[in-house]
């Protein structure tokens, strides 16, 4: 019979966020995980094989939370979409600086297992349909031009917006939320 497991998969990804969020992903390792946690490392090992499976998988969950409101807010109306991200840092500012301070080979340099590659293929694929959805239904076409309008309306606009403010470690103020309707407007209209 087996020892009860201590802690579960997804609190070390928890505390794991909070550690990259707050000191940056190379603060992170399998023994300041274990360390700050007060488990063994063994138990980090149990569930990871390594760092870089952690952080993928970490990486895989942050962007799976985001996405699926943001995809939710864009079946409604771009605007909604736009603005979604904006709403998203306040209130998940953790998650929202490991998303969106670090790129995703800053935080997994190691080869990735192949279910977390289909994931992040999947994930991607989720977000490129729902662009492309957008700009032919908005914008009436999918070129080049109406698919880099649509991305720029709905991600490129809110993530310049609220990224200074991730960076000082505070929440967007609400006049972000402004900024990016008065953008997102100008943009959708002269793409008409």
């Amino acid at each position: 019979m087996g020892r009860k497991a201590h802690f579960k998969r997804d609190e070390f990804i928890d505390a794991a966020m909070r550690m990259v969020a707050e000191k940056g992903p190379s603060a992170l390792t399998v023994s300041s995980l274990a360390s700050g946690m007060k488990a063994a490392i063994g138990s980090v090992y149990h569930r990871f094989p390594s760092r870089d499976v952690l952080l993928a998988q970490l990486w895989i969950r942050i962007v799976e939370s985001f996405q699926r409101g943001f995809l939710e807010a864009l079946g409604h109306d771009g605007l909604s979409a736009a603005l979604y991200t904006v709403e998203w840092v306040r209130e998940h500012p953790e998650e929202a600086r490991v998303l969106l301070l670090y790129r995703r080979d800053e935080l997994v340099s190691g080869p990735w297992p192949e279910h977390l590659k289909e994931d992040a293929a999947r994930l991607t694929q989720e977000m490129d349909a729902g662009i492309r959805c957008f700009a032919r239904k908005q914008l009436g076409s999918l070129s080049d031009e109406s698919l880099r309008r649509a991305a720029f309306a709905l991600t490129d606009v809110p993530l310049a917006a609220v990224r200074p403010h991730l960076e000082r470690g505070e929440q967007p103020p609400g006049f972000v939320s402004q900024l990016v309707q008065e953008t997102y407007m100008a943009v959708m209209r002269i793409g008409r």
